[in-house]
This record gives C-alpha cells, sequence and structure tokens, in this order.
C-alpha cells in the first residue's frame, strides 16, 4: 500500500511537471491565467515544471532509499498540504469559486498528503 501512495502521488507529479514544460498554458487555463509573456511561461516552467519533475524525482528515489523514505514522504506531505491550505486561506479571503478547478485540486491535495503522513 505504501509503495501504490508514492508511485500514485509520483506521476501526478510527473504528469503536472511534464505538462508544464511542455505547454505551460495548459496549467494556466482551468485557473483562467493568461500565459502569453515568455516570463509568464518559464514560471510556470519552473514552478510547475520543475517542482513537479523534482518531487516526482524523490519520491521515487524515496522507493529505494530506505534512509530517505520517511524524510522525503513527510516533506512531500507537507508541500501538498500547504498547498491546500493556500486554497482554504484564498477562499477566506476571495470570492467563491466553482469546484472546479480550485476544489479538485484541494480535494487531491488534501487527500494525497494525508496518505503520505499515513505512510510516512
Amino acid at each position: 500500500m505504501t509503495t501504490a501512495i508514492i508511485v500514485l502521488t509520483a506521476v501526478f507529479f510527473l504528469g503536472m511537471g511534464l505538462c508544464a514544460l511542455a505547454v505551460p498554458a495548459a496549467i494556466g487555463k482551468p485557473f483562467r491565467i493568461v500565459v502569453e509573456a515568455p516570463e509568464s511561461r518559464s514560471e510556470i516552467r519552473a514552478v510547475y515544471g520543475g517542482f513537479g519533475l523534482a518531487m516526482a524525482a524523490v519520491l521515487i528515489t524515496a522507493l529505494f532509499l530506505d534512509g530517505l523514505r520517511t524524510g522525503v514522504v513527510v516533506t512531500v506531505a507537507a508541500a501538498l498540504a500547504g498547498m491546500a491550505l493556500g486554497r482554504v486561506i484564498s477562499r477566506l479571503v476571495d470570492a467563491p469559486t466553482r469546484f472546479y478547478p480550485v476544489w479538485f485540486y484541494f480535494g487531491v491535495e488534501a487527500v494525497a498528503a494525508a496518505l503520505l503522513f499515513a505512510v510516512a
């Protein structure tokens, strides 16, 4: 079960990272972020692309290095929990939003964080 949770989370990050690197506008589109300038594409590639690939890499590495597993899993879980918390804070200070994409991704982040904390 632990391996499946780690792999599933890694696949999520890998998919996000590859999509952000290849088609940065696709990442922004559900959130109504217009990605026209090279600077905005660079930001999406760095934050969503590079971060996503790095998270996938450390999660997969943690499967093979038992001494790192707990630290990596807790760190990625904390990052996901922080992302979910950011969405809650945004809801408190901004207008309500539709379920997709904000609350859909909140759910993904919160569930993934909880599962990773549980197997850490």
